[in-house]
Formats: C-alpha cells, sequence, structure tokens
C-alpha cells in the first residue's frame, strides 16, 4: 500500500503524523511512504530524515491525496482538502466529525473510507489513540490556566500554588478521565486546591486512592458544580462522550457568578464543547474573555508541543496504521473490533451512530459494508 502522510495546515499546527521511525515501520511491512514537503519540519523532523528512512517526498498535498492509497494526518481534513480526497481513499486520522457538519457531509461526498482516531476502542472502553494526545492537552490545561491567571494576560494575578502564608488558587476540574486526571495531577503538584468532578463512583473511588491530599474527587451533579464553580478561580472542562458531541456542562448562568479574572480551559472544544459560551480558537489567538472570564479554547492544544506530541501519537497509532495497510480497511476491520469501532463514514454512508444522530442524517452499521 502507497501511504501518504500529509503536512497540517490549521492554524499554528506543528505536529505530523508519522516519525521518520514510523516511515521505517512501514518499509520494513512492505508498504511505500509518501510524505509531503516540510511536513515534519514544525516537530523538529526535517525533510532529510524522512528520506533517509525511505520516503518519498511530495511538493505538494495533491499529488499524495491523488496516488496515496491510504491518507494520514493529525487534524480533521480541512475545506481546501476536501474535493482531493478521492472515491475508496482510506482517510485516518482526528475527525471529531460530531462537531464538524461542514466536514461530515464533504466526506459522505467522497465516498472514501474515514477511519477516526478518537473513535477506535478498546475491550475496556478506553480510547488508546485519544490517550497519548489527552494526556498532553490535560498537562497543558493546567500550564495554560496558570500563565492567563497572570496579570498581564487579563488574569487576577493569583499563582496557582500559592506560598507561604498565602492560599493557592481553586482548580476545578470537570471529568475524571485522562484529561480531567492530568490536568488535576499538574495542579495538585503545583500547590493548588483541586476538585476534580466524575459521575462515576468507581472512577471517583480509583481518584480517590491515587490522587495526593491537596485532590477532593466529588460526585458530579448540577448544584454542586454551580457552588464550585463561583469560587473556582480555573474550571478545566474534561468531559468526553466517545465520537458524540460534548454536552454543555458550565451554563452562561454560572459563568454570570464567577470572578472577574477567574479562567475556564475548554479541552473538549474539539466536540463542540463543555461549556456554553466556548467557541473553538486558535494558538495565534486562544483567548476571549465573557462577563470577565477568560476562555481558552484551543481546539488544537497539543500542538504547541509538536516534538512530544508527534512522538506520542505515533507510538500509539503506528500499530493500527500497519494493520490497516497490511490487511487493507475491510479486513482489517473484520478481523479487529477495534478498527471496526474507528468507522465513521464509508463510501457515503455514516457508520457512527452519533454522528448520525447529531445530525439526523440515516445511520449504516460498518458491518453492511464487511
Amino acid at each position: 500500500m502507497l501511504v501518504g502522510i500529509l503536512k497540517e495546515i490549521k492554524v499554528a499546527e506543528k505536529r505530523v503524523c508519522m516519525t521518520p521511525a514510523g516511515v521505517v515501520a512501514m518499509k520494513k511491512n512492505g508498504h511505500e511512504v509518501m510524505v509531503e514537503k516540510n511536513a515534519g519540519t514544525g516537530a523538529g523532523f526535517p525533510d532529510a530524515e524522512y528520506v533517509a528512512a525511505g520516503a518519498v517526498m511530495s511538493d505538494t498535498p495533491a499529488r499524495i491525496f491523488e496516488q496515496c492509497d491510504m491518507v494520514m494526518h493529525v487534524k480533521e481534513p480541512q475545506p481546501s482538502e476536501y474535493d482531493m480526497i478521492r472515491e475508496d481513499q482510506i482517510v485516518f486520522t482526528y475527525l471529531h466529525l460530531a462537531a464538524d457538519e461542514q466536514q461530515t457531509m464533504a466526506l459522505i461526498k467522497s465516498k472514501s473510507i474515514d477511519i477516526a482516531y478518537e473513535t477506535i476502542e478498546k475491550e475496556n472502553g478506553s480510547l488508546p489513540l485519544l490517550l497519548p494526545m489527552s494526556e498532553v492537552a490535560g498537562r497543558m490545561a493546567t500550564q495554560e490556566a496558570a500563565k492567563y491567571l497572570e496579570m498581564p494576560q487579563g488574569g487576577m494575578g493569583i499563582l496557582l500554588g500559592g506560598v507561604t502564608g498565602v492560599e493557592p488558587a481553586t482548580v476545578v476540574v470537570i471529568g475524571g478521565g485522562v484529561v480531567g486526571i492530568n490536568a488535576a495531577k499538574m495542579a495538585c503538584g503545583l500547590g493548588a486546591k483541586v476538585y476534580i468532578l466524575d459521575t462515576n463512583l468507581e472512577r471517583l473511588r480509583y481518584l480517590d486512592d491515587v490522587m495526593p491530599a491537596n485532590c477532593f474527587p466529588i460526585m458530579s451533579n448540577h448544584a454542586i458544580l454551580e457552588e464550585l464553580v463561583i469560587k473556582a478561580d480555573v474550571v478545566i472542562g474534561a468531559v468526553l462522550v466517545a465520537g458524540a458531541k460534548a454536552p454543555k456542562l458550565l451554563t452562561k448562568e454560572m459563568l454570570k457568578k464567577m470572578k472577574n479574572g477567574s479562567v475556564i480551559v475548554d479541552v473538549a472544544i474539539d466536540q463542540g464543547g463543555c461549556f456554553e459560551t466556548s467557541k473553538a480558537t486558535t494558538h495565534d489567538e486562544p483567548c476571549f474573555t465573557i462577563d470577565g472570564v477568560i476562555h481558552y479554547c484551543v481546539a488544537n492544544m497539543p500542538g504547541a508541543v509538536a516534538r512530544t506530541s508527534t512522538r506520542a501519537l505515533t507510538n500509539a497509532t503506528l500499530p493500527y496504521a500497519i494493520e490497516i495497510a497490511n490487511k487493507g480497511w475491510k479486513k482489517a476491520m473484520q478481523d479487529n473490533k477495534e478498527i471496526r469501532l474507528g468507522a465513521n463514514v464509508i463510501k457515503g454512508n455514516v457508520t457512527f451512530k452519533a454522528v448520525a444522530d447529531v445530525f439526523d442524517l440515516e445511520y449504516a452499521p460498518v458491518e453492511k459494508f464487511l
């Protein structure tokens, strides 16, 4: 199979979907790899390293879309790429379709085979290709919140961990999954007082066992959330419903009661955001303010630490990419339920129910195509 590695074109996105080491692994499995020129430069992987690994370089994305059997990205295809996607071409990347009707309709029109990193799921319910970027985004969420609490950034002027004789900031993390626990670990490590909310009692019991004494796992409900966000200096939204649109948990009414100069970070923005006032931002303009509350809603947070993120992502995606390339998409889905759950759009049909539901489209089980 000829596999294409595309350069990211989303604003300030420096990640690349495969390292030169990944190209070597693909070659060892009998596949050819075509890499768009400068695709890895921003992440510290120059073209020369891809050439040394055995890749063929392309000056344009059009050549990759035209020639490759499978194309890979980090972020979802952008509007300028929609018309280049070919019928029966495999598109393997983060898609986040439930928050993107335009892209969903474009992929349906293309009749391509669209496999989403974020809905590949293991037997235990974990999301292996979302996990590494969730770790990065969770840790970054606390870093960014700490920065925007500073007065030069418009914040109230609070040091996250406080100092001797001065109380630390109060951080509320909504969601106790991978993003939430990583955000909470960072905040706890800096000395903040941290509340982490979840609706799963078993998860709360686990968090109570593993988190430090300055972290307080709490059963989430509307009343508790409202009570805590009012006294919070930072709120981090870390809620995920796999493949579906994120629920709006922090309402406009709650926001109006929050402190001036407080910071909210919506890590769920790729799936539409879990704050009612959220709208996607970029690394170039990461924040906006509503009712005195600073909103950080960057849709590709890990892109700011591209070298770390690229390595972590390749570690996770490469085994699946190799299996798809080795077997073809149909046999890979027949043999591996995890890859089958990644199928979002197949030959013009929506094969992920949450996406079909949110846009009122007909749902076609992927088994129909296998």
